[in-house]
């Protein structure tokens, strides 16, 4: 089985977020990067079938050549081979037409997403991958078993889950639960060695349209002081809840 793993360098959570040109930029400067969360549960669960099953795990990326210490470290943790597309990942739509060729290219088996980044929170991606392959797709996928080329996979919806049963060739959109936390990777100093020798492929991007642009971003309203009253002011507690906080 062939399992392609769709990585995107987003800014870790701690990161202190700014905003340049006229708020319609992200500033990076200062900003750490790490593998989208959501793709790091993707990428252990195919190293899960690498080890048990024998598969192997491409790893790929839309970015320009800062978005590489990501690729080397999901190398790192064990993925066979990595692929950059040298492209600005501008929006949904570019990226999947961009993963599509990837994938066409390398007849994979199994293509693995985050069911959304970090940064953005678009969700678009694995499904625009997965009508522009014609590909069997599951969104919000938790759980997530291959036999030969029948797939059961579990996904969230409201009030419970769903069972579905799938062939491959297969896209997932897969969140937390796929694997638990605890069985997240970290990368150990043989898989750091290693990663250096792996192939890291960079490919020029096919032509594709940009749909959509981000005009301008803004920050949430900054969170108002905390205003304490004293243990015996119960009257005023109650009128602020009311006339302030208007909760009661």
């Amino acid at each position: 089985m062939k399992i392609l793993v769709c990585i995107s360098h987003v800014p870790d959570t701690t990161s202190k977020i700014n905003f340049v040109n006229g708020d319609s930029e992200f500033d990076t400067n200062g900003v750490q990067y790490v593998i989208n969360p959501n793709d790091e549960f993707g990428l252990t669960r195919a190293i899960w079938f690498q080890e048990q099953q024998g598969a192997t795990v491409t790893v790929v990326n839309v970015g320009g050549a800062d978005t590489e210490p990501t690729l080397r470290k999901a190398l790192a943790i064990g993925a066979n081979e990595a692929i950059r597309v040298n492209a600005a990942a501008t929006d949904g739509f570019y990226v999947a037409k961009q993963l599509a060729e990837v994938v066409k290219s390398g007849n994979y088996d199994l293509v693995i997403c985050g069911k959304e980044s970090l940064d953005y929170n678009g969700g678009m991606v694995p499904g625009m991958l997965a009508g522009l392959l014609n590909y069997n797709f599951v969104n919000s996928c938790t759980e997530l078993k291959v036999d030969g080329t029948s797939a059961k996979a579990s996904r969230e919806i409201d009030g419970g889950k769903e069972i579905i049963a799938a062939s491959l060739p297969l896209v997932i959109g897969g969140q937390k639960g796929l694997v638990e936390e605890k069985d997240l990777r970290i990368p150990n100093m043989r898989g750091i060695m290693t990663a250096r020798t792996k192939a890291l492929t960079v490919l020029e991007p096919v032509t594709a349209s940009v749909e959509t642009k981000a005009v301008k971003f803004e920050k949430p309203a900054p969170k108002s002081a905390v205003k304490l009253f004293s243990a015996d002011d119960l009257d005023g507690l109650v009128s602020a809840l009311h006339n302030e906080a208007k909760v009661i």
